[in-house]
């Protein structure tokens, strides 16, 4: 049973789907103004997390991620410019060209995240056609106005608006902050903002004039397209519970006169060095940023995931260094399954009983709304069973081949061991022979020569008491 905590109702729920074992799962995606900081990447690997437990339970899922690439201005009040003419405006493009750059940007920090990619990525500027669609149907229902800047959502006349946040929308009042700009409330928001002379990167015709749409009417459009008017999971950080998902829901519920999500699920904030993070604060770290320091994206998922999606996360370079060791720890044990010889020893009890517990341990923690730190405590109880009877000389080779089984099973669903590397070239090879010849000679500077020369080849060496391990540097 996959218990998962739902957002909309507070509370721990056992999770069906509408269709048996099929899950239509969307996922916030970045808006593509900007390399993804640590913190947005945090978010897409929680929600690779859920998809991968999701299949590990047997469910197939259809996965849509969205890229933003208009409409999502600097402001949650309708206000300021697009972040998308920002980003071309910091770096002398066209909107288009900043949005395609940092698409790019986002799959191959995605990939050497290790994330699954989503079954469509789904581009706002290609959905443009549904998107006015849907802002007409809501006209039509009479829950949309017209202003000199746009076209807004009355959320006064819509009953439980704000239910997702626990909002009341009544009794809110437009604030210093807040320029009302022919809004009737401070809550209603733009579903189509008009250009107003201003010629734009990216704009279109619509029924109310020449614009662009809303950032929230996007994400309800391409959702609906793809998944149907009532999907089963609908995913994002903390952030977008008051504004985005509470109107994603209000617009998608009167257009369709359906429930949007059966289930909301959102990940907490991260902090770095106990703050929050910013450029003026110097604590502002992208992927690449962490890689140039020296640390594996692996590192950066292990330490993501070993901190529970709903607990705030604090990152620093001391926690990614840990990381960075549990990560080698979780692959030398691996190495060292792999490299057990044949043997006649009896069946070890104590390694059976501790894998089948562990297995439990493993799939209980799981499905307990995704609880990985209790999956990695259960698997390093394990990894030290199993070691000590190893270093005993007990470990049968069959048990042995049953607890790599393990990891390789539960890999599918956290993806932090060793990829299999490409086979050393001929003249690597021989390097490495070299090198083990002058260790077993006890002639070590020359061994350590050797070694620096496969690392200026992008070799990175590891001895062990099993043997040489070698890794293509990342």
């Amino acid at each position: 049973m996959l218990i998962l905590y739902n957002t909309l109702t507070r509370k721990k729920q056992l999770f069906k789907p509408i269709h048996d074992r099929h899950v239509m799962l969307y996922t916030c995606g970045p808006t593509v103004y900007d390399h993804a900081h640590i913190g947005n990447l945090r978010s897409f690997l929680f929600e690779d997390l859920l998809k991968r437990v999701l299949k590990f339970n047997g469910f197939k899922v259809k996965h849509v991620m969205n890229f933003t690439d208009v409409g999502h201005l600097v402001s949650d009040q309708d206000e300021g410019e697009d972040k998308m003419e920002v980003g071309a405006q910091r770096e002398h493009k066209t909107a288009w060209e900043i949005a395609e750059f940092y698409i790019n940007a986002f799959k191959e920090d995605a990939k050497r995240l290790r994330m699954q990619e989503p079954d469509i990525w789904a581009r706002a500027t290609d959905h443009i056609s549904e998107m006015i669609d849907l802002v007409r149907r809501i006209e039509e229902e009479g829950y949309a106005y017209v202003t000199d800047d746009g076209v807004y959502f009355n959320t006064l006349r819509l009953k439980g608006y704000g239910k997702l946040a626990r909002l009341k929308a009544k009794g809110l009042k437009a604030g210093a902050r807040v320029e009302m700009k022919g809004k009737r409330s401070p809550t209603d928001f733009a579903l189509w903002k008009l250009s107003l002379g201003r010629k734009r990167d990216m704009e279109w015709d619509s029924p109310w004039g020449m614009g662009f749409p809303g950032w929230h009417i996007e994400c309800s459009a391409m959702a609906i397209k793809y998944l149907g008017q009532t999907i089963d999971i609908h995913c994002g950080g903390v952030d977008h519970i008051p504004v985005h998902h509470t109107n994603e829901i209000a617009q998608s519920e009167v257009a369709t006169g359906k429930k949007f999500s059966n289930y909301w699920l959102h990940n907490e904030f991260m902090l770095v060095d106990g703050r929050k993070m910013s450029k003026s604060l110097g604590n502002y770290y992208t992927l690449r940023d962490i890689v140039s320091k020296g640390f594996s994206p692996l590192a950066f998922r292990y330490l993501c995931l070993s901190v529970h999606y709903r607990s705030q996360m604090n990152f620093t370079l001391d926690a990614l260094r840990d990381a960075e060791n549990a990560v080698k720890t979780v692959n030398d044990f691996i190495f060292r399954l792999e490299q057990t010889k044949e043997n006649n020893l009896a069946r070890n009890k104590k390694i059976e009983n501790a894998l089948k517990t562990v297995k439990e341990e493993f799939m209980k923690s799981i499905n307990n709304d995704l609880d990985t730190p209790n999956a990695f405590a259960a698997l390093f109880k394990l990894m030290r069973s199993v070691n000590k009877e190893i270093d005993a000389g007990k470990a049968d080779k069959k048990n042995l081949e049953a607890v790599l089984e393990f990891f390789r099973d539960i890999n599918e669903v956290l993806d932090i061991a060793e990829e299999k590397q490409a086979d050393l070239t001929p003249e690597e090879k021989k390097l490495l022979d070299l090198r083990e010849s002058f260790r077993r000679q006890k002639d070590f500077k020359a061994a350590d020569d050797i070694r620096n020369q496969l690392k200026e080849k992008g070799i990175i060496l590891e001895d062990s008491p099993e043997g040489v391990r070698w890794r293509r540097a990342h």
